[in-house]
């Protein structure tokens, strides 16, 4: 018996709709993904990951240390850990000495 063409279509069309509404899922998902990442970001951005409060940026030798307005934490961003250990000893201890005083505003 010989296969009409309506027959062979309607085989071939479920398979196309599943393929478009799986990249449709994806491009949601993508989607979604990225707003949850620019969201969070903003909730997050410039906060110490230990309290949650404030952090201010300190300038010291070309580096932007972060240091938390609260808890006092100290948090280097990528690459700035590197600097300080190639800082000298006498170097390194004035670095220290930048963020035993306290924060006054």
């Amino acid at each position: 018996m010989p296969v009409k063409p309506v027959q062979r279509k309607k085989n071939i069309s479920p398979d196309l709709n599943s393929k478009k509404r799986k990249k449709r899922e994806e491009e949601r998902v993508k989607k979604l993904q990225s707003e949850e990442k620019k969201r969070l970001k903003e909730l997050h951005y410039m906060r110490c990951p230990k309290c949650g409060m404030e952090l201010i940026e300190i300038s010291y030798k070309k580096m932007k240390i972060d240091k938390c307005s609260s808890c006092e934490g100290i948090w280097l961003d990528a690459g700035e850990f590197e600097m300080v250990t190639e800082l000298e000893k006498s170097a390194l201890d004035k670095f220290f000495k930048v963020f035993k005083s306290k924060i006054i505003r």
